[in-house]
């Protein structure tokens, strides 16, 4: 496919980028750590890490790592929310040359155990709220080393109040006994008694086991290299860094550090340009996050359409200053119009849509960040990235037709660990991987996701996306959030089933019937609608179409 998008390139953003600059993730944080010393590069519950602070705990930690006997390349689990340990614990890690396997916090012990023992993980350091999960399944796994953290460690005077708190009188540390584990300042105490050893580490080596969701079957991890975390790096500060200028930069980082979207695009890439991620622990505590973002000069803030539209329904919200504020960029799932036109409404700032996924690092395309309105598409594929839509039979289809989605750039994965036939389902002889989304791309180059391929409901042999049936409710006076399934239908071989969650208590049936039919033919219109106190949702606030469905099949089969 011609690259057309690049006529579309903001000035300053080339069509290539370099990621040899440096040859490990490792090299590139020594590198900012020396050039940003002094400027802060975490902030968490009133504490602020500097460059140079961070470099010295991050180096404490890679050197206990090391004291441990571990070989080059062990396995590193980290379970933790967004907390200043994070950082230090991942940074040190990968500047003792092991690889880092993200864990969400919120597995449950089957799940845990499963992805420990899939990655072989030697070490875990594990959010104490958390450890009593590990202890249910520590002793059927490789684990040979537990650091337990708790939120206050790094928090000085102020931590043992926090702890004090969280333990007693909020009660949210279960009860736990893990043997020989040790606490993560005492970790940190013993690697400053040692010093951290050199590792060659190279563009090849694993740099993350980022495992899959695990929503469509068993979680697979996907070999993210040093080098392609490096490239999609230098391709994120290519596009932000000429926009953003040389100042410092703010950015709000609600969605956790474990979600590559997160751990690329806010951590990594600011890493490089020297920002301060505002690490916010728990953004369902939305009266909390809004207080906290009152505290800051926030330039950039990322996240999913859901949260968004949390921040949205909040009073508080629209009295902060976002004076400061230059981009806000949305992910993770699809951005809707009406959240994107209430976002600008309200900071008069523009919500901008990217794209990307665990396996490409995960950023394939984006917005250029001075678009003055919201346009409904991915954006642009990023500078060294090549795209292509495919058809069914795996052929390439032209402009303006629907096909499958398929990337080739150096920020794709290596493969899935440990799992050949599942890598050579998605990852072509010719380097392209096919992402399973459905996507147009337009005579300028901006590419749109129509939906995912299993998501698309089938309606009398007509193509129904949920994707635009949920954005033309959610523009339906009084719907919070909404989310859109197909099921078995006998009349039309599959239907439309609508689940609504009301914003406004006197919204009804009929109120939405009236608005799809005045917005959608015939075949797309719901042909149930549910109403629900809430949708269930991934770790970062992604709605989980398929639990609907399981649900609703379910009850189906019951009735029939």
């Amino acid at each position: 496919m011609e690259k057309i998008w690049l006529k579309q390139y903001p000035p300053g953003v080339p069509a290539e980028i370099r990621y040899d600059q440096h040859q490990s993730i490792g090299e590139l944080f020594v590198a900012s750590a020396r050039d940003f010393s002094g400027r802060p590069a975490y902030h968490n519950m009133g504490r602020t890490l500097t460059f140079a602070e961070l470099d010295r705990l991050a180096s404490a930690f890679g050197a206990w790592l090391q004291s441990r006997g571990l070989a080059k390349g062990a396995r590193v689990a980290l379970m933790m929310p967004n907390v200043l340990q994070y950082p230090v614990a991942m940074f040190g890690a990968l500047r003792a040359g092991y690889v880092v396997v993200n864990v969400n916090p919120l597995y449950t012990a089957r799940e845990l155990e499963h992805q420990l023992n899939d990655s072989g993980a030697e070490v875990i350091v594990i959010l104490e709220n958390f450890a009593a999960t590990l202890q249910q399944i520590v002793a059927r796994t490789a684990i040979k080393h537990v650091v337990v953290a708790a939120l206050g460690d790094l928090l000085g005077v102020k931590g043992v109040i926090v702890n004090f708190v969280v333990r007693h009188l909020k009660k949210m540390v279960p009860a736990y006994e893990l043997a020989n584990a040790l606490r993560f300042n005492d970790a940190l105490e013993d690697g400053a008694r040692h010093k951290l050893t050199p590792v060659d580490v190279g563009l090849e080596d694993i740099a993350f086991l980022q495992y899959t969701g695990g929503t469509t079957g068993i979680a697979k991890g996907a070999m993210l290299l040093h080098r392609n975390i490096l490239a999609n790096i230098e391709m994120v500060a290519a596009w932000d860094g000429p926009f953003l200028g040389p100042d410092q930069q703010v950015v709000i980082t609600a969605l956790p550090l474990y979600h590559i979207f997160s751990l690329t695009a806010n951590c990594l890439a600011f890493l490089k340009l020297g920002g301060c991620n505002v690490l916010i622990t728990n953004p369902r505590d939305i009266h909390g996050f809004v207080k906290e973002l009152a505290k800051h000069k926030f330039t950039v803030i990322t996240g999913v359409n859901t949260l968004f539209n949390a921040l949205l329904h909040n009073h508080h919200f629209a009295k902060l200053d976002f004076s400061h504020l230059k981009a806000t960029v949305g992910g993770g799932m699809a951005v809707q119009q009406a959240v994107a036109e209430r976002w600008q409404q309200v900071t008069g700032k523009v919500l901008l849509e990217g794209y990307g996924l665990t396996e490409t690092s995960p950023v394939v395309c984006s917005n250029p960040l001075n678009l003055t309105e919201y346009n409904g598409s991915i954006g642009l594929p990023m500078p060294s990235t090549e795209i292509e839509l495919r058809g069914d039979d795996g052929r390439e289809v032209p402009f303006g037709q629907a096909g499958e989605l398929c990337v080739r750039g150096p920020q794709v994965m290596k493969g899935y660990w440990q799992c050949p036939d599942e890598t050579a389902k998605v990852l072509g002889p010719d380097g392209f991987l096919a992402t399973g989304d459905v996507a147009t791309v337009d005579d300028q180059g901006f590419v749109r996701i129509v939906d995912r391929k299993k998501d698309m409901v089938l309606v009398s042999g007509f193509n129904v996306y949920p994707n635009e049936v949920e954005d033309v409710v959610a523009r339906c006076p009084g719907v919070l959030e909404c989310a859109v399934i197909g099921l078995p239908d006998q009349h039309s071989g599959e239907a439309v089933k609508l689940f609504v969650v009301k914003r406004d208590p006197s919204l009804t049936e009929a109120d939405i019937r009236k608005h799809c039919e005045a917005n959608l033919t015939g075949y797309k219109r719901p042909k149930w609608i549910e109403f629900r106190t809430e949708l269930p949702k991934t770790n970062v606030g992604k709605i989980l179409r398929r639990a609907l469905r399981d649900e609703a099949l379910a009850a189906q089969r019951k009735v029939a």
